[in-house]
């Protein structure tokens, strides 16, 4: 496979949209529309380019074809899985296809995002149909050829096959067929008969990240462009009050100063120069908000835990009421850090705004969203601003916001050049965004030996967790059950992180099932199926999860991993969660090194539907449950006076590789569409490890980092 760059091309493709039962929506393409209810079919076709097929697909004389990968690239897989599934239809060689990352189009494209799990998911069905219609129209063009009933005819990679064994390339009708009619009730491919989707292919840009071919952000260079970098506050509600930069434009190679809101940015030629000119900068900084301590927001979080305003975002029966009647009354809570995203590329754009136009480069989640922000800035119509998308390294909702694309839009307007911005790591650590820090309180009434009421209590930073939360397991398994929630607003921004929310709630309650089954002394792995029993055949449209589904990865979880038969020394944890439409189960095997406990696997089992490319799948589930395990294990970040107390990784800790599990992987079996997969296996690793902790170390952890937390209660080694 090639990446052949990322020429101009022409786009049309069509959207349909339908409702489902179950609320979700159906997403299907026609060729010679654009993607958009109110667009109409082109009649020029002379537009189009001799070998340009449609919005997706080239098909060249010689039958290579080119697949234009819509979606951003963030590490995810989706440049190489999308095209999968186009060329699948389309009934192509995998390996006569080229892949090219696709610009921004609201025209001609939709839902051109990376986020929540949903590239595949939402693109599974539409992309088909793009290939097979295609496929369809290839056929039909060689039927008209041969004078012949098109079904006559199939195709076998890449080649129309007539009964008599006539032959015909798609690259020798391609012309003939973008001039057909579009035809409709085309029929996608039983799985059964898939040939590409469900075979391993290695990402399409493996060769050039190997040999560090430019790809990325960072290695976008034009001619005549400045690098700027970024003077900002200091603290989070500091704002500049004056500032000297004598010392920087003294510097050899700085260009320009530039002053734009409470930040100041330093251009040069290279990267070295625009920094040492930032050091120089002498800047004094006043203060309007209130400079926030992490000690403060502790208080503040528990407060808001033990107060009564909050938001109730579901409520089955009455907790009050099966509280009252309780025999016993379990409470814990559970305490998370904010943690910053620590993309291993750093925040950059590029920006080159003139008259005529504005130009958009490099690494982002939301293109569409951030075309939209940069024309407010710079009050130009959205039609001004064109976006071309790099591959980032690294994403996790860090990359959602474009912040960054604003800084370089402004400092390129005012400074009328093409720039830039690049941000150091200890920028990228200092600016923002980060998880916010939540507390969790969980009690659950227990009578008779069962549990009879749950009560959940959230306590977050700036943002509570989504409306469909809520709707995950335990809800609907539980007859008495409430999800209340409230938020502090904070001047420390906050957002999106790796699975948002359940990155750090599954950690909570699945933690608060394992000890509930101690306290009722009964099998942490029958406490759990029971209670999904009791969701089976539900008729609650509220509930995201299946209990069948759920059930299926947790027995075959506790199967692979040898739960209850470890070897001696070796200790397990369990955990099991839903979450961006992905059943997850996981057993973490922890052992005592000096009394201090490793994590040395992890067995992971999921149920993501149909498997689109297992080798881009087990890469994101391994790293999905190596993210989980650090983070939970060594994540920790503070405030002082609004100031981040880690800006490096000479203070910040992430895990290393000589601590990374061994990840074991197995997939469930199914024909259901594909689901989530960036984000689901991050969640459960967290309450695994803490399981297999207690079982270790006899210690019950209630707040995240583990390391830190560990010493706190019980000195190790």
């Amino acid at each position: 496979m090639k990446n052949i760059g990322s020429p101009s091309f022409s786009r049309r493709s069509f959207i349909r949209t339908s409702a489902l039962a179950g609320g979700g929506m159906l997403i299907g393409f026609n060729l010679f529309q654009a993607c958009k209810p109110e667009a109409t079919p082109p009649v020029d076709i002379s537009q189009l380019n001799f070998n340009d097929f449609n919005a997706f697909i080239k098909i060249a004389d010689n039958g290579m074809v080119t697949i234009f990968s819509p979606n951003p690239e963030i590490g995810q897989g989706v440049k190489t899985a999308m095209p999968m599934l186009i060329a699948e239809e389309l009934d192509v060689a995998w390996e006569n296809v080229h892949v090219v990352q696709g610009a921004l189009d609201t025209k001609n494209f939709t839902r051109q995002v990376a986020g929540g799990s949903q590239s595949i998911r939402q693109g599974w069905e539409p992309l088909r149909q793009t290939g097979a219609t295609a496929r369809q129209m290839l056929i039909n063009a060689a039927a008209a050829k041969w004078g012949v009933d098109s079904s006559e005819c199939k195709t076998e990679n890449g080649v129309i096959i007539h009964a008599n064994g006539d032959r015909l390339g798609y690259g020798e009708v391609v012309k003939e067929a973008a001039a057909l009619k579009v035809p409709e009730n085309i029929t996608l491919k039983d799985p059964k008969d898939f040939k590409i989707i469900g075979t391993d292919a290695s990402n399409v840009d493996v060769d050039k990240i190997i040999t560090g071919k430019p790809l990325f952000g960072l290695d976008y260079k034009e001619e005549g462009m400045m690098y700027a970098v970024v003077l900002r506050p200091p603290a989070f509600g500091k704002k500049i009050a004056d500032y000297d930069d004598t010392d920087a434009k003294a510097i050899s190679g700085v260009q320009e100063v530039i002053k734009f809101g409470d930040k100041i940015a330093v251009l040069a030629k290279d990267t070295w120069t625009a920094m040492k000119g930032r050091n120089a900068l002498k800047a004094n900084w006043t203060s309007d908000a209130k400079l926030e301590n992490t000690e403060e927001h502790d208080k503040i979080l528990t407060d808001l835990l033990n107060g009564k305003e909050f938001k109730t975002l579901r409520a089955d029966g009455d907790v009050n009421k099966a509280f009252a009647a309780a025999d016993k009354i379990v409470e814990r809570t559970y305490e998370s850090p904010f943690l910053p995203h620590n993309c291993m590329e750093p925040m950059n754009f590029f920006a080159d705004v003139s008259a005529e136009k504005v130009r958009l480069v490099g690494p982002i989640q939301t293109p569409e969203r951030t075309a939209s922000r940069v024309a407010e800035l710079l009050e130009r119509d959205v039609n001004d601003i064109s976006v071309e998308m790099t591959r980032m390294g690294g994403g996790f909702g860090r990359r959602l916001y474009g912040d960054f694309a604003l800084e370089a839009a402004e400092i390129s307007k005012i400074a009328q050049k093409p720039v830039q911005v690049i941000y150091s790591r200890e920028d990228d650590m200092s600016a923002g965004i980060y998880r916010p820090s939540i507390k969790y309180k969980i009690s659950a009434s227990i009578k008779d030996d069962k549990i009879t009421g749950y009560h959940l209590k959230e306590a977050s930073v700036n943002s509570n967790m989504y409306g469909l939360i809520p709707n995950f397991f335990p809800a609907g398994a539980i007859e008495n059950y409430q999800v209340d929630v409230a938020s502090y607003d904070s001047n420390i921004t906050t957002g999106a992180w790796r699975a948002p929310y359940t990155n750090f709630l599954s950690f909570a309650e699945q933690s608060f099932f394992d000890e509930i089954a101690e306290i009722l002394e009964e099998d942490r792995i029958k406490l759990r199926l029971d209670l999904l029993q009791k969701v089976k055949g539900t008729t609650d449209e509220r509930i995201q999860y299946s209990p069948e589904r759920l059930e299926k990865v947790i027995q075959v979880a506790v199967d692979k991993s040898g739960w209850g038969n470890a070897k001696e020394g070796v200790y397990q944890g369990f955990s099991a969660y839903y979450c961006h439409n992905t059943h997850v189960a996981e057993v973490a095997d922890v052992v005592l090194e000096n009394d201090i406990p490793v994590v040395k696997k992890v067995t992971c089992v999921v149920d993501c539907g149909i498997v689109v490319n297992p080798l881009g799948a087990k890469n994101q589930i391994e790293g999905g449950v190596i993210d989980g395990v650090g983070h939970a294990m060594y994540g920790d970040f503070s405030f002082k006076n609004g100031e981040p107390q880690d800006k490096n990784f000479n203070t910040y800790r992430l895990i290393r590789i000589n601590e990374t599990p061994e990840v074991e992987t197995h997939f469930i079996e199914s024909d259901i569409a594909p689901t989530g997969l960036g984000e689901p296996t991050l969640p459960p690793a967290g309450a695994a490890v803490a399981n297999a902790i207690k079982a270790a170390k006899g210690i019950r952890l209630y707040k995240q980092p583990f390391i830190k937390h560990m010493k706190a209660k019980a000195p190790l080694g």
